[in-house]
């Protein structure tokens, strides 16, 4: 069901039960071992960002955890991951707005927590975050990255570009520019599909939060249903604002409004 609506908020998480656990690196076998090692060690693992790719155990989170069912399949389509966030000619910008664009329509908890923060790092404002996640073109943007979230919108819905998008995506982006965000919008729906027909495992810290600190207008980025939360994102460096430990229906439940500084990992 598309995310699109009228109004200014983000749209709810769809917050659904999950139907994979995580797999301990120690009960790997050698083929995925070797897809574990190829996403730990790759490209990924030069920068920390804000929804890590393993949890504390080690354990391969969200469409990581699905690429390991299958793993000479799984480490191919990591290998393209790498490639697109990482040697792409789209801007941290335009990727990030695409992104989102793509999570939205398609509903994707995991990737909406993954690059919102990565799309305000980027120098996003909330606003434009929301405008991208409901199905919209935000306000503010440059024209090519007004174009690359108008066509990664209609990608992601029509299946296609029609003839007039497609003429205007070669103008303004230019050929090469134009593939990669189709392959981009093609590899993150991959990952949306494949993150709802599995729904793996989400770690409490890292669970989304229900509301957001309507008096600043930025999110709670993280969802901390534990005390735990606030030493994981210590442990990544995400902190702008201390968290506020509230004690919601009879437990602590940890809080975060925090601007992040480094771009996700998925």
């Amino acid at each position: 069901m598309s995310a699109e609506t009228d109004t200014g908020a983000a749209p709810a998480y769809e917050n659904l039960p999950p139907r994979l656990g995580l797999l301990d690196p120690a009960d790997l076998d050698e083929p995925q071992r070797a897809v574990y090692d190829a996403i730990t060690g790759g490209p990924r693992a030069s920068q920390a960002g804000t929804v890590p790719i393993t949890d504390d155990a080690g354990r391969l989170l969200g469409p990581f955890a699905v690429m390991l069912l299958t793993p000479e399949v799984g480490n191919a389509m990591q290998q393209v991951g790498a490639k697109i966030r990482f040697a792409a000619a789209l801007t941290a910008r335009e990727r990030e707005l695409a992104i989102l664009t793509v999570a939205g329509h398609l509903r994707s908890d995991f990737e909406r927590l993954a690059h919102e923060p990565a799309a305000r790092a980027a120098g996003l404002t909330q606003a434009q975050v929301n405008a991208a996640l409901t199905g919209r073109v935000p306000d503010g943007l440059t024209d090519s990255e007004a174009l690359v979230g108008r066509l990664a919108r209609v990608m992601t819905a029509e299946r296609t570009l029609p003839d007039e998008d497609y003429d205007a995506g070669l103008a303004g982006l230019g050929r090469e520019r134009l593939a990669d965000l189709t392959w981009l919008v093609g590899y993150y729906s991959a990952l949306a599909l494949s993150l709802a027909v599995f729904r793996p495992f989400l770690p409490e810290s890292f669970a989304p939060a229900p509301a957001s600190d309507k008096s600043t207008g930025d999110p709670l980025t993280l969802g901390l249903s534990h005390v735990s939360g606030p030493r994981f994102l210590a442990r990544h460096k995400a902190w702008r604002r201390l968290c506020q430990v509230q004690v919601v229906s009879g437990k602590a439940s940890a809080t975060a409004a925090v601007r992040l500084v480094t771009p996700s990992l998925v």
